[in-house]
Parts: C-alpha cells; sequence; structure tokens
C-alpha cells in the first residue's frame, strides 16, 4: 500500500511539473506572438468589463493603432510622466523604488514606483490590486516582456490599453472621445493632458480636470521640453 501510494504520489508530482512546463512554454509563445500582433483586448479590460455587467452605463470603447499613427508628443508625455529612465532599465527602476519606499514610510500619501513595462505587463495579462500573488506574478513577466519585446513595442502596448477615463482604453480612444481626433494629431498640450490622468483615470478626469491635474499637466509640459524630442530615439 504505502508502495502504491508513492508511485502515485510521484505520478502526480510528473503531472504537476509537465503542466507547469506546459504553462510556461505556452505563456513565453503567447508573448512572441503578442510583439508582433494588435492586441485587441487585455486582462485588465475583461475584468473592468465584468465588474461592470449590469451597469448599464458602462461601454468599452478601445481602438488599436500602430505607433506611427500615435503623436510623437502623446509617446513622450507619457514617458516624461510615468518613467523616465525607460530605455535605460529592464523592467525595474530601483532608484524610483527605494525613494518611493522612504517617501511612503514618512507619507500619507503612497507613491508607486512601477515602470510602464510592469503596467504593461499588469495591465495585458493580470488583474488590479495590492496581492503579493499578482506582484509575484508581475516580476517574471514583466522580465519576459523586457526580454521578447522592443523597448518601443512595450510603449506601443501600454499607449493601446492604458485606461484614460472609464471604459476608454487605449490613446485611440482617448483622442477621439476628448478631443475628436486620431491620436496622431494630439498637440503636445493634449497629450500632457492625457498623461496627467494616467495615476488614476477615474478619480481624475480629462474632460473635467482639477487643479491638481492641472499642475501635473504643466508639470509634464516641463519635463517633456528637458527630455527634448530626440528621447524617443533611444527606443530600440
Amino acid at each position: 500500500m504505502l508502495k502504491i501510494n508513492k508511485l502515485f504520489s510521484q505520478r502526480c508530482r510528473l503531472r504537476l511539473a509537465k503542466l507547469l512546463v506546459m504553462l510556461i512554454a505556452g505563456f513565453f509563445c503567447c508573448v512572441i506572438l503578442l510583439r508582433f500582433l494588435p492586441i485587441p483586448y487585455s486582462t485588465y479590460m475583461l475584468q473592468k468589463t465584468v465588474t461592470n455587467i449590469f451597469n448599464t452605463n458602462y461601454h468599452t470603447q478601445h481602438k488599436w493603432v500602430s505607433m506611427d499613427q500615435i503623436s510623437p508628443a502623446m509617446q513622450l508625455a507619457v514617458l516624461a510622466a510615468e518613467d523616465q529612465r525607460f530605455p535605460d532599465h529592464w523592467g525595474f527602476d530601483i532608484d524610483a523604488i527605494e525613494k518611493a519606499f522612504k517617501h511612503n514610510q514618512s507619507s500619507k500619501r503612497t507613491r508607486g514606483a512601477s515602470t510602464i513595462s510592469q503596467q504593461t505587463a499588469k495591465n495585458l495579462f493580470l488583474w488590479s490590486g495590492r496581492s503579493w500573488i499578482r506582484k509575484g506574478l508581475e516580476v517574471p513577466i514583466t522580465l519576459s516582456l523586457e526580454l521578447f519585446w522592443s523597448k518601443r513595442r512595450i510603449l506601443e502596448v501600454y499607449l493601446n490599453i492604458a485606461e484614460f477615463g472609464p471604459g476608454i482604453f487605449g490613446v485611440e480612444a482617448a483622442s477621439q472621445y476628448y478631443f475628436k481626433k486620431s491620436a496622431a494629431k494630439l498637440t503636445r498640450y493634449q497629450a500632457a493632458l492625457l498623461a496627467a490622468v494616467l495615476p488614476n483615470p477615474i478619480l481624475y478626469r480629462v474632460n473635467r480636470p482639477s487643479a491638481y491635474v492641472q499642475s501635473r499637466q504643466n508639470w509634464i509640459l516641463r519635463q517633456m521640453q528637458l527630455l527634448g524630442s530626440n528621447y524617443l530615439n533611444q527606443l530600440n
């Protein structure tokens, strides 16, 4: 009986190991394919749709566009606002993490340190929340994006799946909704305003910008000026 239980246990471990290998291999295949294919939906978009299934006022707006259909001003605004070290790090900004940790120890307002790579990994494959499980999964997924995708592709996907308002996903949908124009025609002022609400697009509104959003918009415009248009040339 003991030998049978031991054999059964070994078989279970072997099957679990094979299943794990298959899942990992499947994930890497998915990541490689998504480097080249337009992405019509994300896990976060699905989560928001499900949680609002009984909300008749909630409608998802999203349209995929390639990077050359997104204004360089919008690309620069997001980098200036969210991740100025984006071209140089491998998915994690250690300096920003250390500064955020020190700040959060002494301040009531929590500061995040997620890079654009991390946010792309979270929005595309994971769910919103602050659980340790999600954070743990975010690390290998972020590293896999950095390994198999170019920086330009990571930014392209981020701009296409980021939430800019309730049910408004991606810069093209946001540009059409708020400014009645394509993302390719966004001005620096409009791009900075869109980037200004990204920390919390439900609390902060593009069409009703608070004093905080306006001040953040002005800060982003100054950062864009400091970075310069040649900054985008660093993306591979």
